[in-house]
């Protein structure tokens, strides 16, 4: 099947701090800048399956800026969608680590280039031939950025596409009401939802639901598949038969050193959406996805355990 995907958001430059338990209060050494952005991420995930990708973004007309777009270039994701901003610097974050899968964050986005994403930086000739739009939650962090999502969404959704949605959320960004408001309305049109464990209860219709029967409410409500990503413990599949009946699948990780955990649910999402829209059974689709984020958190920086096709298939095939 022949598609392409567009996604949208944040695309910035992180800086890992240096030694575990380092604090943000206290002088300490960061490495980096290294490409960052959870939508970036996915994107360039996509690319490196071989899969055409179109990704929309701003950055600044600085050194990080210039960084970020060649890296996405040189993955192979199309980056005519991204804008040089006139009046703003590229987005930044900084990252400590409290455990191997627990980290702060201070981000820099609202105020930054990737932040003023608007409406009118979304080329409807990028998109006329793209049919599959995947949201990122972490990205809906302003209203403007919010209008260019539903300027997307509608074009590819009138053209007959698709919509995944990774809600993302991170703690951080919870102060911002736009973002959160926004989440009914994308639930209304997603056809491949891919929270994680810990976001389950946030989509509950109570505290006390448990994880199938939240996810076959949102199965009613008109979402096609659902994967829960349960980290080192696999991931957790909800849909339909062809007969149209509910159905789970779990599929275990593979167990690997965790050496940075940021950016493995990305590609384990882009790994997912892309071979499910290539036609891949459900159950193979979720053995490359659990593949691509363990090779994921094997390499430091939040890009750089982005993996091809081959990689994939190497990888299991040594399990």
């Amino acid at each position: 099947m022949n598609f392409k995907i567009c996604t949208m958001g944040e695309l910035l430059v992180e800086f890992l701090a240096k030694e575990q338990h380092q604090r943000f209060d206290q002088t300490g050494e960061f490495i980096g800048p290294f490409p960052s952005g959870a939508p970036a991420i996915f994107a360039s995930q996509v690319a490196k399956l071989g899969f055409p990708v179109v990704f929309f973004s701003c950055v600044g007309k600085d050194a990080f800026g210039k960084m970020c777009i060649k890296r996405l270039k040189d993955d192979g994701v199309i980056t005519d969608g991204i804008s040089l901003h006139n009046k703003a610097n590229t987005g930044s974050a900084f990252v400590t680590y409290k455990g191997p899968n627990e980290r702060d964050f201070i981000f820099n986005i609202p105020n930054s280039a990737c932040g003023l994403l608007s409406f009118d930086h979304i080329n409807e000739e990028l998109l006329k031939d793209c049919n599959h739009l995947h949201v990122m939650g972490s990205s809906l962090y302003s209203f403007r950025v919010i209008d260019a999502m539903r300027k997307a969404l509608y074009i590819v959704k009138s053209n007959g596409g698709t919509i995944s949605f990774d809600p993302n959320l991170r703690k951080e960004m919870f102060d911002i009401p736009e973002m959160e408001a926004s989440f009914d309305y994308i639930m209304d049109y997603t056809d491949i939802f891919l929270p994680s464990e810990s976001e389950v209860s946030y989509f509950a219709s109570n505290n006390t639901d448990s994880e199938k029967k939240t996810m076959t409410l949102l199965l009613k409500r008109g979402v096609k598949h659902i994967v829960v990503k349960c980290g080192s413990k696999g991931a957790n599949y909800y849909g339909r038969d062809a007969q149209d009946n509910f159905r789970t699948i779990h599929a275990d990780s593979y167990a690997i050193d965790t050496i940075d955990p940021t950016g493995a649910g990305d590609c384990f999402g882009a790994t997912f959406v892309s071979l499910m829209l290539a036609g891949y059974e459900v159950e193979t689709a979720l053995q490359y996805a659990n593949a691509s984020g363990a090779l994921a958190v094997a390499q430091k920086g939040p890009m750089e355990g982005t993996s091809t096709l081959d990689e994939l298939k190497q990888f299991i095939a040594l399990r």
